[in-house]
């Protein structure tokens, strides 16, 4: 499992993408689009409105965003 902070400057959405990026040593462009799998503003939405835990699988990984403004990252088959 691997977490990583969501920085202040950026959207969840966009952090979710760089984290799973980083993770699997890719570059961004080369992972599939956010919006096929979660609508990103909603999920910008709901996770700055609102202390959440929210979870859900995006290229190869269980990504979990909790309140305390990380991101757990599980590899997921």
């Amino acid at each position: 499992m691997c977490t990583a902070p969501i920085e202040s400057v950026e959207s969840v959405s966009f952090a979710v993408v760089m984290a799973v990026a980083q993770r699997k040593g890719t570059p961004v462009k080369e992972l599939r689009p956010l919006h096929d799998v979660v609508d990103p503003d909603a999920l910008d939405a709901l996770c700055t409105a609102a202390e959440v835990s929210v979870t859900f699988s995006y290229d190869g990984y269980m990504v979990t965003i909790n309140g305390d403004e990380s991101i757990h990252l599980e590899e997921h088959s």
